[in-house]
């Protein structure tokens, strides 16, 4: 008896479990982390792997938005001479039908030696017995095989007080004391658009790696890459720098945002069907009026107007988007209606009232831009019958005269004040002088006399058709 090993030995007192198998297998994560890689967010990942949504969103917290290396995708498969998940599956299944170590391995495929080890190492023995469960083995031929390595942050002093003067040190005149700036409290998260941000010397990881080959060019030990600073700082357990630092990158991510997630980004109501590829070749020579271009401009206190431009005669008509009733007067809800005036539905009421007061002959399509604005979208089409039409991302001079128009615009309404304490009829007088400025790529007419005469070619060609 002095000779077996411990959990060879039955009905012994229970022993001290080193922890309880995680709640999620390895199968699990590495599935999750494979759908995150594809662009979904923790919680849709966490449902298409099995577990909750609370799990998946630990997970990826605690990683940082990385998947650890072992779990990524380009990491290599464990070795073929390992059991896999899959066979300590067949084989407990077996083991419940009472068979010996020789069948099962025959069974298996493996060696009678193989399983026979598999049974006594990794049985679940907290009970007493040896019983064997393929979560457990699982467990802990994972929990042995792991192979920790030490930051090398954590374990050199001299380059992690390097990286952390540089990368969140205090902004001061040589010789003077520092300049502490804003007192910005750390959330765990990323800081919004316009908030104050923790001063520091700003030095990317990227600049950190670089300069360390000039200052220290003949120490070897003085060397580390920019993805291992981002490591340090993104994932958590590293034991080398605190991620209160990420408030000092300049992105002030506390979480890293998967590529594929980013990309994945956009605006659902946009299909490849509404495109501007889409947009008739008509629209593109600007030979047939009735083809007109949309967007908003902004200013102080979210307010809006829209503007709306024909691309063949530049004619160009503003709407009017007064705030709802109810903004500014407390706190913003979150996911709550838009009461700035320039939501979904107080666009496309405000689109819909504005065009159709032409003939249906000059509305034939709007290109905008992807701003949730237009998600009503498809009302909009039914309602006044134009074609909607989206660019692409990031692309405004696919929308060529309406950012024209809008940069003439601002002389009227300059850019940082409130566009909201102009009423509808300032607005008409706004676009009036607009309509009546003669205009270089009309032959100096005015749109104003260009739409007529477009309106009444239109007429004449309808009155002969008849």
């Amino acid at each position: 008896m002095a000779g077996r090993r411990r959990s060879d030995r039955k009905l012994r007192g229970k022993l001290r479990s080193p922890g309880r198998p995680p709640v999620a297998r390895q199968e699990h994560r590495h599935r999750f982390w494979a759908f995150i890689a594809a662009g979904k967010t923790s919680e849709d990942a966490a449902m298409e792997v099995g577990v909750s949504q609370p799990v998946g969103t630990r997970w990826f917290r605690q990683a940082g938005g990385m998947a650890p290396s072992h779990l990524a995708r380009s990491a290599k498969p464990p070795s073929g001479r390992y059991l896999s998940f899959a066979e300590r599956e067949e084989i407990a299944l077996l083991r419940v039908e009472g068979l010996g170590v020789r069948e099962l391995a025959r069974r298996v495929g493996r060696a009678p030696s193989t399983i026979s080890r598999e049974l006594r190492r990794n049985a679940a023995t907290r009970g007493g017995e040896l019983d064997y469960r393929a979560t457990t083995a699982q467990w802990h031929a994972e929990r042995v095989g792991r192979r920790p390595k030490a930051a090398k942050l954590a374990t050199n002093p001299e380059l992690r007080s390097y990286v952390q003067e540089r990368l969140g040190g205090a902004v001061g005149v040589p010789g003077r004391a520092a300049v502490p700036g804003p007192a910005v409290s750390w959330k765990g998260r990323r800081h919004g658009r316009r908030q104050h941000r923790r001063w520091g010397l700003a030095w990317s990881p990227q600049q950190i790696a670089e300069r360390l080959r000039i200052d220290y060019p003949n120490e070897g030990r003085m060397r580390i890459s920019h993805e291992a600073i981002y490591q340090a700082l993104y994932i958590q357990g590293r034991g080398a720098l605190k991620r209160e630092l990420t408030a000092c990158l300049r992105t002030g991510r506390a979480l890293r945002v998967p590529r594929a997630r980013m990309q994945g980004r956009g605006k659902s109501f946009v299909t490849p069907e509404i495109l501007i590829s889409e947009r008739p070749a008509e629209a593109e020579d600007r030979a047939v009026p009735g083809h007109w271009e949309g967007d908003l401009i902004l200013g102080l206190n979210r307010s809006a107007i829209g503007t709306l431009v024909e691309r063949t005669t530049r004619f160009t008509m503003l709407l009017h988007l007064p705030p709802m009733e109810g903004h500014g007067v407390g706190p913003r809800a979150k996911n709550g209606p838009a009461l700035a005036g320039h939501g979904a539905e107080a666009v496309r009421d405000a689109i819909t009232g504005t065009i159709t007061t032409l003939p249906e002959q000059v509305r034939r399509s709007l290109t905008w831009d992807q701003g949730s604005e237009m998600a009503q979208h498809a009302r909009l089409r039914v309602e006044t019958g134009l074609a909607v039409y989206f660019c692409d991302p990031h692309s405004p001079w696919q929308r060529g005269s309406n950012e024209n128009t809008n940069g003439l615009l601002r002389q009227y309404f300059p850019k940082g004040t409130d566009l909201s304490v102009h009423s509808a009829d300032e607005l008409a007088a706004v676009a009036a002088a607009l309509n009546s400025r003669p205009r270089k790529t009309l032959g100096w007419r005015t749109p104003a006399e260009a739409l007529d005469a477009a309106l009444q070619s239109v007429q004449k060609g309808v009155a002969t058709t008849a």
